[in-house]
């Protein structure tokens, strides 16, 4: 008996692994190649697969995702002699498993030496100053290279990025002078723009404002002129409306006299020639006052003798002067 159970035993497991073999789940997004006695057959796609057992094989495995795969960075050789270092990043996915597999040994290392001497190729052409600005350019180019190339090997290049574009480092140092340079020129052409701009705003402030200052000026001078045009009328309209006699303005033309010499700088000053007529009327006013009034000093002339009329008002008569 033992010797049955253990063949039984044997066919169980044999039964079990062949449906396990013959059993394939493919994930979503893959693909698998199968080989029968080391042929390819045909290729499996997602879900739930059968195959012969002991017969089939299944070779390899493809993730149909879209992949990214940085190449470490390469020494490229510019037009005017430069050496610089390129990272790129390449996108690409699998579209036809079948050719991915038997097209080609290993299409990763064939699409970074492809991508290699693509870009060598590109950046030779180019001076190093277009190839730091020219990204999208080298992209483009790059790109339409390795889709064409990868065609046939089931490969689709999505997508290729420069990731960084290293010169050698004296050329760095020249770089950085060259920007700070240009930046503080930059910088010195907005202060001196800005110096101006402030110096003009300055200007026409101070334009506008001595304008202002003349113009009100102009206009304080002609109110002052036109008050003291109104005062001298409203003062010549009292004169004539008072009807004064020469002995009035004789008087006070004599008063404005101190005035007029008023002020320690004021050393020398000229009496006009009609102060002598001025004098003369005022002389003659107070001569009559005095004459009026009586002297009751020792110096004053004699007093005339009271004269009584019928009425018995008291007459005066003015006295005669040798």
């Amino acid at each position: 008996m033992e010797p049955v159970i253990i063949v039984l035993v044997i066919l169980v497991v044999l039964v079990f692994i062949a449906l396990i073999k013959t059993i394939q789940v493919i994930p979503q997004a893959s693909a698998a190649i199968v080989e029968r006695f080391g042929r390819y057959t045909r290729t499996l796609n997602a879900g739930l697969n059968i195959v012969v057992p002991f017969i089939d094989t299944i070779r390899n495995r493809i993730d149909l995702r879209e992949q990214v795969v940085p190449f470490p960075p390469q020494p490229v050789i510019t037009q005017d002699n430069l050496v610089v270092n390129i990272d790129t990043v390449i996108y690409y996915q699998v579209t036809d498993a079948r050719a991915a597999t038997y097209e080609v040994a290993s299409y990763i290392q064939a699409i970074e030496q492809l991508t290699v001497t693509t870009l060598r190729n590109i950046i030779g052409g180019m001076d190093l100053e277009r190839t730091l600005t020219s990204r999208e350019e080298i992209n483009a180019a790059l790109r339409g290279v390795l889709d064409e190339a990868t065609g046939k090997w089931g490969i689709r290049v999505n997508r290729v990025e420069l990731k960084a574009i290293e010169p050698p480092t004296s050329i760095q140092d020249s770089m950085e002078k060259q920007m700070r340079a240009d930046r503080d020129k930059r910088a010195a052409i907005l202060t001196a723009e800005g110096t101006r701009q402030a110096a003009i705003l300055t200007a026409e402030g101070e334009k506008q404002s001595q304008i202002l200052r003349a113009e009100g000026e102009a206009k304080a001078a002609a109110l002052r002129a036109e008050g003291e045009a109104q005062a001298v009328r409203t003062v010549f309209e009292a004169i004539h409306a008072g009807d004064p006699d020469q002995k009035l303005l004789s008087y006070q033309y004599l008063q404005m006299l101190p005035k007029i010499a008023e002020g320690d700088a004021n050393k020398l000053w000229i009496v006009p020639s009609e102060i002598g007529d001025a004098l003369k009327g005022l002389s003659g006013a107070m001569g009559n006052f005095g004459n009026f009034g009586g002297g009751g000093g020792g110096g004053g002339g004699a007093v005339p003798q009271q004269n009584k009329g019928a009425t018995g008002t008291d007459r005066r008569e003015r006295p005669t002067i040798d």
